[in-house]
């Protein structure tokens, strides 16, 4: 069996992977479907383990889809500095970008504007403040190339104001004074989740979303499995709750950390470390808002705040509050609105208004907690802890180094478990990966080939790396899945149909937000693509009118209840308006429904 269909997370394969849930005592079973998760699972798989993943939603529901869209070293932790950080991160990004995803990872410039300064007397200033941030921006170089693991990044470069300003020409002349230009990483942070979900299956884990853990289950003072719902079967089905038997479990559920640690309180265990929610809120202003081919790092009183290229979209971000609310949905206030359109203003010379913003999304950090008073100065550094044989918990760190954490907390359930190999996932390129600099290069011959526009193919590229020819054979089996999706001309219906068949989405906000993101970059929400959307997800999955319906029915009750909620002044209010919309998962299960897609669904090929 090839790679591709050993990792081809179908419905099929789901059903297939509850039964090995079932009936299978795995060596590590993994709690969260985020990166760090996933990431885990797919170490362990590659070590030969048998491995076994649940997460209550989709794969990065939470914090893993809602980032800055960086794989970076973390400028300002030199600042810190944390040089042990900014080498690992550094590390992690050279392989991710040469070896591991180059189809996910590709290099975006930054400007880091220099402050401004009028008259001989603000000269030596001027110079000091350059070489200070040049010297920062020259050691992030120099750590990169000594010990990036291939930099797969340009040098860094110093720009006058009016250099800075042909880059970017929306910034106000007045408000820099010169410019140091530097690159780092971007991704698509909810696709590069997906792809290590396929890559573990492919290795033979059992991954299965819609799964939620609701116990430990222990032997005396051992954990040796977990109970687990499915939240696709219907209520009262005897298949609806199992056990789970498991060696080792890993815990990696980020700001949920501290509920597995609850799920202990009855044997007195109390774990060494607790988990902070830091919530991060993002707008998503169209290209043509603002004139500049580079991203911007700025400066501000209690964060930074990045404005950076995405496709014909910008983003802008962060916020870096206390969050004590909902987990699973934080929401964004208008005050983060404001504060993050005052923040951009100071340097653009067309100041933003909330009629630009298409999208907005928010999501929460998980940071090791500590005795500083703000979050913004808590450490990204993670840590894993067995506070109950059998259990390990990992938390904390940050996107970037989610191959780091993974291979630490495998190494310990390794160390527990006895003869495992060492882990391979350094050399380990994801699905997608293999032959992808050659694709690219051949790219006008492979659109040529398929009678596709060159453009598209490189969309398609930039998006599944070489897994593109699947996509292509579906188009080529079914030409109506090269049109275009409604209200979202720069996606394909193909992507629908492929994400139901092979990515492992059960629901129409899987797709709409995290397979494709046009819940964000869209002024609609993906309101407008959801009927169609539906009707091709419904094609793989075997949904009827009701179904249909229904999957609609709550993604436009989503988009209302996020769009209340940024009308709210602040928290509590903006969490009590997002609160509005009931999760499409457990939905099912509330109401006696059966979603097991029936053995006539229709197959696509590949």
């Amino acid at each position: 069996m090839s790679r591709y269909a050993a990792g081809q997370l179908s419905a099929s394969r789901r059903a297939a992977d509850l039964r090995r849930l079932r009936g299978e005592r795995f060596d590590v079973l993994v709690i969260g479907g985020g990166v760090t998760g996933v990431g885990a699972a797919l170490d362990a798989a590659s070590r030969g383990l048998k491995v076994a993943l649940v997460e209550a939603r989709d794969y990065a529901a939470g914090t893993s889809s809602r980032s800055s869209k960086l794989i970076h070293g973390g400028l300002r932790y030199l600042e810190q500095l944390e040089f042990g950080l900014v080498h690992e991160a550094l590390t992690e990004r050279g392989l991710l970008a040469t070896r591991l995803a180059p189809h996910l990872v590709r290099p975006v410039p930054i400007l880091v504007p220099l402050p401004s300064g009028a008259g001989p007397r603000a000269l030596p200033g001027r110079a000091f403040r350059r070489a200070y941030y040049g010297l920062g921006v020259a050691a992030y170089d120099a750590f990169a190339g000594a010990f990036g693991g291939g930099r797969g990044m340009p040098l860094h470069r110093h720009l006058s104001r009016e250099g800075a300003r042909r880059i970017f020409p929306s910034l106000r002349a007045d408000a820099i004074g010169g410019a140091i230009r530097y690159y780092d990483g971007q991704m698509d942070d909810a696709r590069l989740v997906v792809n290590l979900a396929r890559t573990a299956a492919s290795l033979g884990a059992a991954v299965v979303t819609s799964a939620r853990a609701v116990a430990l289950v222990r032997q005396a003072r051992e954990v040796t499995g977990v109970r687990v719902r499915d939240m696709e079967a219907p209520a009262g089905s005897p298949d609806a709750e199992f056990e789970v038997r498991a060696r080792t479990v890993v815990a990696a559920t980020g700001v949920w950390t501290d509920d597995m640690s609850r799920m202990l309180g009855d044997v007195g265990l109390r774990p060494s470390f607790r988990v902070r929610a830091s919530k991060g809120v993002h707008l998503v202003v169209p290209r043509s808002a603002i004139t500049g081919d580079a991203g911007l790092i700025l400066r501000t009183a209690t964060s930074v705040l990045f404005v950076l290229p995405w496709g014909g979209h910008w983003i802008i971000g962060t916020t870096d509050t206390d969050w004590q609310l909902d987990r699973a949905h934080p929401a964004a206030s208008a005050s983060d609105i404001d504060y993050l359109l005052d923040q951009v203003n100071t340097v653009l010379d067309r100041p933003l208004t909330t009629a630009d913003i298409e999208g907005v999304y928010a999501g929460l950090r998980p940071l090791l907690s500590g005795e500083a008073e703000s979050t913004s100065k808590l450490s990204r550094e993670h840590a894993v802890i067995e506070p109950m044989l059998g259990l390990l918990l990992v938390a904390g760190g940050k996107y970037t180094t989610y191959r780091v954490m993974a291979q630490d907390v495998v190494d310990r359930a390794a160390r527990r478990l006895g003869g495992a190999r060492p882990s391979r996932t350094a050399d380990l390129p994801l699905l997608g990966a293999d032959g992808y600099a050659a694709m690219w290069r051949d790219r006008a011959d492979l659109a040529r080939r398929h009678g596709m526009p060159g453009g598209v193919v490189e969309h398609l590229l930039e998006r599944y790396g070489t897994l593109t020819t699947h996509l292509l054979a579906l188009i080529q089996a079914d030409p109506l899945l090269a049109t275009p999706l409604a209200g979202a001309p720069e996606y394909l219906a193909a992507e629908v149909a492929y994400a139901a068949h092979a990515e492992g989405a059960l629901h129409l906000d899987d797709v709409l937000t995290r397979r494709t993101r046009i819940s964000f970059e869209t002024p609609h929400r993906g309101s407008e693509s959801a009927e169609q959307a539906a009707e091709i997800m419904g094609k793989v999955l075997g949904w009827d009118a009701t179904v249909r319906a229904r999957e609609v029915e709550h993604y436009l009750a989503r988009v209302e209840a996020e769009r209340q909620s940024q009308r709210m002044p602040d928290d509590a209010t903006a969490d009590a308006a997002r609160m509005g919309a009931p999760d499409v998962r457990g939905f099912a299960a509330d109401r006696g429904i059966d979603l097991t897609p029936p053995p006539e669904a229709r197959l696509l090929p590949g």
